[in-house]
């Protein structure tokens, strides 16, 4: 009896971890080309000071690669990633806590799917919530707000 009750907390308890990782991620379709979107979550991002370090063309790279290893199946019709740091919430994060680091810098992948015209996907990671110190947290906050809210003007303002 004793030995059932435990499998059963155990299985509840991955349940819940499997739901708390399926939660870690945020897509948001917009209805858009992909060049009208990536320009909104561009200007959302530099209209808050925010300088983009770097954009990594993924869907370049899978159609590169994917070539080298026989494997010609489209995956994304277009797909980028961009990176960047705020100044003030990334200092907030580090001043919590040194390795607070790792999460720098953030990242919002946009991208479209094969046979799906005029629809353009937005996503984002969600920084861990539950981790460190009380200021950690509120810095993790900060960061999750941050991407929120860059995905949200970015979303509402394809034209």
């Amino acid at each position: 009896m004793k030995k059932s009750w435990m499998i059963w907390v155990a299985g509840l308890l991955s349940l819940f971890v499997s739901i708390a990782h399926a939660d870690d991620k945020v897509i948001v379709p917009v209805k858009g080309s992909f060049d009208a979107v990536k320009d909104s979550v561009v200007m959302a991002i530099t209209n808050r000071g925010i300088v983009i370090n770097n954009i990594s063309h993924v869907g370049n790279m899978l159609v590169r690669t994917g070539k080298d290893l026989g494997d010609t199946k489209g995956i994304y019709g277009t797909a980028e990633v961009l990176e960047f740091c705020s100044a003030v919430v990334s200092r907030h994060m580090m001043e919590a806590d040194h390795a607070n680091i790792i999460y720098c810098p953030y990242t919002i992948a946009v991208y479209t799917l094969p046979g799906e015209p005029g629809k353009t996907y937005l996503s984002y990671r969600k920084p861990p919530q539950d981790i460190g110190s009380p200021a950690t947290r509120k810095a993790m906050g900060e960061v999750e707000k941050l991407l929120h809210d860059i995905v949200t003007e970015a979303s509402q303002s394809v034209m």
